[in-house]
């Protein structure tokens, strides 16, 4: 029995439907083929650090434009499964701007572009044709209600001035959705990235399978229907929500392969005359590790429903939850893994620094667990 301040408790399955199982299952397949760790790090010594022919394919398979509407071109699927191919990419260390096109800027169109805008920009973004990038941070890298960029009307359009920094794969953006504030606040422009006056520096980084950019805007001029007609703050509000999600989903992925390949040589790898898996202390390490992964799979899962599903409520629990959570379980999971892997995981030549590395950027990009554990304390009214 319930009394009027029970609730009954409700069943909340994360089971995957047939349609999701057929799509990690191709996932797999393709990127198993198509992102090895000799074509990982092939890519991530070349000057832009993008896998062109797996991004090809990913437009080709659909994968690109899979929240996108049937209309503009999309499969017209939820987010949910944008994270499953989030997730498998995130194992492979896939050098492709899925991040930054397929959730930043997609959503941000989405959110904030017009029906006549969305129809313009999404077909080519769904086929992977055009990419976009999200500018959004000031040059220190930090996002604030004053980002790095003005604009001022000019005549029928508007001028940009200032810098963005720290944009995900802005090197190699065609589309650059650019926030920016004027005298009637916040705006969003997608601005070519042949624009006159239009600079892009590539920046260096610790994971050198995602690239960063600073953007500068000398006087760029960009005519009014380039501006989104939506609201500004909730499409970028949105359009962060997402990606703060979509990483939380990727270092599930990571952290999914690492403690693999950590199991796998633990179970190979002979010490004293026996499996160093077979030790007690290995044992009850990856057995925590394991138990870690879970917890961040169960709030990652979370988190891109709430996405999926609109509610603005409950992503601003779950996401903040989700990306502190995944932050930290991939950080000690692909420490963890260097450390089981003894000398070896030290080499270059292994894949273990790789993802490391790519923990320590996932941690700080779009907030440190710090930042997410103060916005779920403030939600809270903790």
């Amino acid at each position: 029995m319930t009394t009027d301040t029970q609730r009954p408790a409700t069943a909340v399955t994360f089971v995957e439907t047939d349609e999701q199982r057929q799509l990690r299952e191709m996932l797999r397949d393709f990127l198993g083929a198509r992102a090895t760790s000799e074509r990982v790090r092939e890519v991530m010594q070349t000057d832009t650090a993008l896998d062109d022919a797996a991004w090809k394919e990913l437009g080709e398979y659909g994968l690109l434009g899979l929240t996108i509407a049937e209309e503009h071109g999309g499969a017209g699927s939820s987010f949910v499964e944008l994270a499953i191919v989030i997730e498998e990419a995130g194992k492979r260390l896939l050098p492709a701007p899925l991040l930054s096109s397929a959730v930043l800027g997609t959503t941000a169109l989405q959110v904030g572009a017009s029906a006549e805008q969305q129809a313009r920009w999404l077909p080519d973004v769904a086929t992977g044709a055009s990419r976009l990038a999200l500018a959004h941070l000031d040059e220190r890298g930090r996002m604030t209600a004053d980002p790095g960029v003005t604009a001022t009307r000019d005549g029928d359009g508007w001028v940009l001035e200032g810098a963005a920094g720290y944009v995900v794969d802005g090197h190699t953006a065609d589309l650059l959705v650019t926030a920016a504030t004027s005298e009637d606040g916040l705006q969003l422009f997608v601005v070519p990235a042949e624009a006159a006056g239009l600079a892009r520096e590539s920046l260096p980084t610790l994971d050198l399978t995602r690239p960063l950019a600073s953007i500068r805007y000398d006087g760029v001029r960009v005519p009014e229907d380039d501006r989104l007609a939506g609201e500004a703050v909730t499409a970028l509000h949105d359009a962060v929500a997402a990606g703060i999600v979509a990483i939380a989903c990727e270092q599930v992925g990571g952290a999914q392969q690492v403690l693999h390949l950590t199991t796998g040589y633990a179970r190979e790898r002979i010490q004293f005359g026996r499996a160093i898996g077979s030790f007690q202390s290995v044992k009850h390490r990856l057995a925590e590790d394991l138990v870690k992964l879970e917890a961040a799979r169960s709030a990652a899962l979370h988190a891109a429903r709430a996405v999926a599903a609109g509610d603005r409520e409950e992503i601003a629990i779950a996401a903040p939850l989700a990306k502190a959570l995944c932050s930290e379980v991939y950080e000690a999971i692909a420490a963890d893994g260097i450390q089981l892997h003894g000398g070896i995981g030290f080499t270059w030549e292994h894949d273990a620094h790789l993802y490391f590395k790519r923990a320590k950027a996932t941690k700080l990009l779009l907030g440190d667990p710090h930042l997410h554990r103060r916005l779920l304390g403030d939600v809270l009214g903790l």
